[in-house]
């Protein structure tokens, strides 16, 4: 039996397999706005028979976006669009999340087809950008305005509103991204955050903010639906963020209300050495997994059916992330399910196109 095609449940959401769409940004919108890039983006990733899409990352404030071609879920009127991408998600039988997220910053920068990893400047269509600390991301960069504590608790809330949000267009899962060098990861990370109150210095109060988020959003996402989160499990820089303390910050997490540790590395400094190869955060999110008694979510180089089924196999993780192999085919997972011998339903607009040794249709229950 192929492992990767088992189901698996996280409070009242069943996912029809292990196979996920791992957030990618996509840098299509405009004002924040979904639009038919978008629908036609991820529901080629449901029609292909990811069990699992994640959105790229919705900023919850303008301020927190990436780019300006970023996602946004700051404004009531996002959510229409959106809900029609969810709509349509739904009805290919995978299951809808979005992902939460503040860029610090790492935010008002350029798409990176422009090849530019500078800050733009307001001129430039840019605006100014926030941190725990004053402290550039690299050079070319521009110093980020150190947030005091009423500006924290802002965010607090702009998470809490795009939670409310992200139900009222459908999203059956959020996942809250506190990975990649991005705000949440700046206050984790001492390599960013250099702050001497109650929201940096020792560990506790460095993971202050995420916890303080994860609570408040559990106040608005409902008890019945899953919380992801994505971490950093290391900065892979000597004296930064590391899997000890990701070990610790999970065990704080689970008891608030936290699904599933989606488990990735890096992004805090420029700089870093990454040992680079097939799979190699799946180690982090095995770790994590038999350490806290929490599910994961693996992502990093998985390209080939037998090695995501392997990692489900050999519990090395939950939930298998794919992103760049799913950009290069949509329909992975079909294709993935011919190889490993499982029996699944092809979209009856595609049974033609099915292999022989695949049913041409099964309807999906």
């Amino acid at each position: 039996m192929a492992h990767l095609f088992e189901p698996l449940t996280l409070r009242s959401i069943t996912l029809p397999n292990r196979i996920a769409v791992s957030p990618m940004c996509q840098y299509s919108s405009m004002d924040g706005f979904a639009n038919d890039w978008h629908l036609v983006h991820y529901g080629s990733r449901a029609t292909g028979g990811a069990g699992l899409v994640l959105t790229e990352a919705a900023a919850v404030t303008p301020q927190g976006r990436i780019s300006p071609q970023d996602l946004g879920i700051w404004n009531d009127d996002h959510i229409e669009f959106l809900a029609r991408i969810v709509h349509f998600i739904a009805q290919r039988g995978s299951v809808a999340g979005i992902q939460l997220a503040h860029a610090g910053r790492k935010a008002s920068t350029p798409p990176p087809w422009e090849n530019r990893s500078v800050t733009l400047t307001e001129t430039e269509g840019g605006w100014p950008i926030v941190a725990p600390s004053a402290l550039p991301f690299d050079d070319g960069c521009i110093v980020p305005t150190e947030m005091t504590d009423d500006s924290i608790q802002e965010v607090v809330a702009a998470f809490v509103h795009a939670a409310r949000r992200s139900l009222a267009a459908g999203f059956r899962i959020v996942e809250i991204h506190a990975a990649h060098g991005y705000l949440l990861h700046q206050f984790l990370s001492p390599l960013s955050n250099r702050r001497t109150d109650q929201y940096g210095g020792i560990f506790e109060n460095r993971t202050r903010l995420l916890r303080d988020i994860v609570t408040a959003v559990r106040t608005t996402w409902p008890e019945n639906l899953p919380l992801l989160v994505r971490i950093s499990a290391t900065d892979w820089v000597e004296g930064g963020w590391d899997i000890e303390q990701s070990l610790e910050l999970v065990r704080q997490l689970l008891p608030l209300g936290v699904d599933l540790i989606d488990c990735s590395s890096g992004g805090s400094a420029p700089h870093a050495r990454i040992p680079l190869g097939t799979g190699y955060q799946t180690r982090f999110a095995e770790q994590i997994r038999r350490e806290t008694g929490g599910k994961t979510g693996a992502v990093g180089l998985i390209t080939a059916p037998a090695q995501a089924d392997h990692i489900i196999r050999s519990g090395q993780a939950d939930l298998v992330l794919l992103a760049r192999e799913l950009l290069r085919d949509p329909y992975w997972p079909l294709r993935a399910a011919r190889e490993l011998g499982h029996l699944t339903a092809w979209p009856a607009q595609y049974v033609r196109s099915a292999p022989e040794h695949t049913p041409a249709y099964l309807p999906k229950k």
